[in-house]
């Protein structure tokens, strides 16, 4: 495997064409270490078993690092032609166990193995002829196409790892050993770790923006905190030193744990590691695909929740408050122990980027300063939850890589793991799970008399999402009717307060689909991107929620609302919210009684294409409503996909008669068209008014 170790690519320095030649070698040695990772399954039907309930078959992430790039050239507008529709579809969404994800087996009719790898064989000569084919110059950044090629690239190393962790959970009998490196062979007895002394300092966080490596979003902006003096243990964790927490009946006695942490345990009826294997009194440990017995100088893998756990019950043995790192401590622990950046040197310090094993190794193996394992072996828990720093924007292009994780439920973990390649190796590298998820993941302690400080970000601040809210759940002019109140108040007539099985095709924030909620069947309510998404699907859950306005420059306003102060909250809980992708909707979103399609055709690719196939969706008798500006000049949809505003045969032809001749086959107008007005906040003082025409229409029986 060492023909396909590399390093992230240097984006600023060199010439163009050396970079081009580069970044080919960089993504085809990430797809092959990709596909040699599937090797360990023992046969094709092994793709379709899951790993991990809360994630989906092994198959879908075969698809799904291919799927991303072609998605994400076309949403670019680098590419004009999909390769598969359907697979672009069913393999686009699926890393976090969100609430919103859509993991019912049952939707996905789920391809054969041979068809995913006739798949990916077209996308990567795809792929391969943007990398040759592509306008590049110095620096790459991420306005520039290649921007999006990094991006497939680096999102496919992510996989690498997570997936690993997938095949990892898997019954044995499921895998072969052998196929994907070779794991350490070195155990014995686990040294004795001792708390060492760290000098604190200003910790200045946030990648800067002319950065020569990969970034992911949250990675970029500025944080600056003061650490004080604390000490940390010199070695991660160790398997025997988990091993005294387990035998002093650490997972059976409430106070170790967090409530979160007591809810899990009793859930899963947890007594010890995920990975760790017991007969009788002899203790294993499985790697990726085999079991070996148990290395007790090796790093213990746990989730946050159980790290957090062990750090209680010591607390309470040693009468010191032991705890996690916290984000910025990690830095300056890694500062303190001049831990060098990839690039910086030909090889990794410790066991990282696949260099030394497929497996972690002894906790004292790599000596990193005074310490040992500051970055590589596994990945160390913080008690940090990520949020964006000062400064944080996302990417056009990925706008739901991190907002999602900003909930105050995911932790950062640093330091990269034996099997963390790419950016995922960089010292920048910013990633979070959910404190339940397991990954190549383990501890070290520190104990501090600085009290713990958590930046949880309940306020949302991300702007696009804070004036969605402001245009659908306030009503900034008090002579118009919030728009959303205004749709449903007319869908309500027309339906006779029966609208039935709903589907709200652009949801945004979701204040349509709480106003429907009361008086319908069900609703299925789909956005695009999830960081829209989360917002309704927090005021669903916890009937509240929170964002933050610009005033007047540093001026802020703190809005909190609630639901039954607003709306209906009657059947709310029979909302679905959703995150697809309407250019490529799955087949399984159909049988309506109503669909709405409000201000949802002038963001579509193809608007006349869809129309076309819309009656597919619904029952008969169902009804369609458009809610439209058509305002086609603002995505350049072009002119053969525009229902109107042109002139055809000499003849205007407006947009609701070009629906219409569009819909005739399969609809008739159900009622006179009427216009809305929505006003749509740009900041405090200024908004922009919508006037949007509402068309119904009947599918023939």
């Amino acid at each position: 495997m060492q023909q396909l170790i590399t390093q992230t690519i240097d984006l600023k320095n060199g010439k163009a064409d050396d970079k081009r030649r580069e970044i080919r070698e960089y993504f085809e040695k990430t797809w092959a270490v990709d596909e040699l990772l599937y090797t360990q399954l023992k046969s094709d039907e092994v793709f379709y078993h899951r790993g991990d309930p809360l994630r989906h078959v092994l198959l879908f992430y075969l698809g799904h690092t291919a799927v991303f790039f072609i998605n994400k050239f076309f949403l670019a507008k680098m590419i004009d032609t999909r390769i598969n529709p359907d697979f672009e579809s069913i393999f686009a969404i699926g890393v976090d166990e969100m609430s919103w994800d859509d993991l019912d087996e049952r939707h996905y009719n789920w391809p054969k193995v041979s068809e995913v790898r006739e798949y990916r064989g077209k996308a990567k000569a795809v792929i391969l002829n943007i990398i040759d084919n592509a306008p590049l110059k110095l620096p790459i950044t991420w306005d520039d196409p290649f921007w999006i090629v990094l991006m497939g690239i680096e999102h496919e190393r992510i996989h690498l790892e997570t997936s690993s962790v997938l095949i990892r959970q898997l019954p044995l009998n499921e895998v072969l050993s052998g196929r994907f490196g070779s794991p350490c062979t070195e155990y014995g007895e686990a040294p004795s770790n001792k708390m060492l002394p760290v000098p604190g300092g200003e910790i200045k966080l946030g990648k800067p923006a002319n950065h020569h490596f990969y970034g992911w979003d949250n990675e970029y902006g500025n944080h600056t905190e003061m650490v004080a003096d604390f000490k940390t243990s010199k070695f991660l964790c160790s398997n025997a030193e988990f091993l005294e927490f387990i035998l002093d009946n650490g997972y059976v006695n409430k106070s170790n744990w967090t409530e979160e942490g007591w809810h899990w345990r009793n859930f899963k009826q947890a007594n010890m590691p995920l990975f760790w294997r017991k007969n009788a009194d002899e203790y294993r440990l499985r790697l990726v695909a085999e079991e070996i017995p148990m290395p007790w100088n090796w790093p213990v893998e746990v989730n946050y929740l159980e790290a957090k756990a062990y750090c209680n019950w010591r607390s309470a043995r040693e009468g010191i408050t032991y705890r996690l790192p916290t984000e910025a401590e990690w830095y300056r622990l890694a500062e303190h122990c001049k831990i060098a950046d990839v690039g910086e040197r030909q090889r990794a310090q410790g066991n990282l980027n696949l260099e030394k094993y497929s497996s972690a190794c002894p906790v004292n193996m790599f000596a990193q300063g005074d310490f040992y394992d500051v970055a590589g072996n596994v990945w160390q828990w913080t008690e940090t939850p990520i949020s964006g720093f000062a400064g944080f924007k996302v990417h056009p292009m990925y706008d739901d890589f991190s907002t999602p994780t900003f909930d105050g439920k995911h932790n950062i973990i640093k330091g990269g793991s034996w099997i963390s390649t790419g950016n995922e190796a960089t010292l920048h590298a910013r990633y979070a799970f959910r404190r339940h998820f397991y990954q190549h993941a383990g501890f070290r302690i520190v104990a501090s008399e600085q009290a713990l400080v958590i930046h949880n970000n309940e306020y949302e601040t991300d702007a696009e999402v804070t004036l969605a809210c402001e245009a659908e759940w306030t009503t900034p002019d008090p002579q118009t009717q919030n728009f959303s109140q205004q749709l449903a108040t007319h869908i309500l007539k027309i339906t006779n307060q029966k609208p039935g099985k709903v589907l709200d095709l652009n949801a945004d924030t979701g204040r349509l689909a709480f106003e429907l909620a009361p008086f319908s069947e069900s609703i299925t309510a789909i956005d695009f991107s999830a960081r829209f998404i989360r917002m309704p699907v927090q005021m669903r859950d916890q009937e509240f929620m929170r964002y933050i306005v610009t005033d007047e420059c540093e001026l802020l306003h703190y809005r909190e609302i609630v639901l039954s102060e607003i709306a209906n909250s009657t059947g709310s809980k029979k909302i679905q919210f959703l995150q697809d992708n309407a250019n490529n909707l799955k087949t399984l979103y159909t049988d309506y009684n109503l669909i709405i399609l409000a201000q949802l055709l002038e963001e579509l690719t193809l608007p006349v294409s869809f129309l076309q196939k819309i009656h597919k969706r619904l029952l008969p008798g169902g009804l369609l409503v458009i809610a439209s500006t058509y305002n086609w000049d603002r995505n350049n949809i072009e002119r053969s996909q525009r229902p109107g505003g042109f002139k055809r045969d000499g003849e205007p032809v407006n947009s609701y008669e070009g629906i219409k001749d569009i819909l005739s086959p399969h609809f008739s107008e159900f009622t006179q068209a009427i216009n809305l007005t929505q006003i749509r906040p740009l900041s405090s003082r200024t908004s922009e008014y919508r006037n949007c025409e509402v068309s119904v229409w009947k599918k023939r029986n």
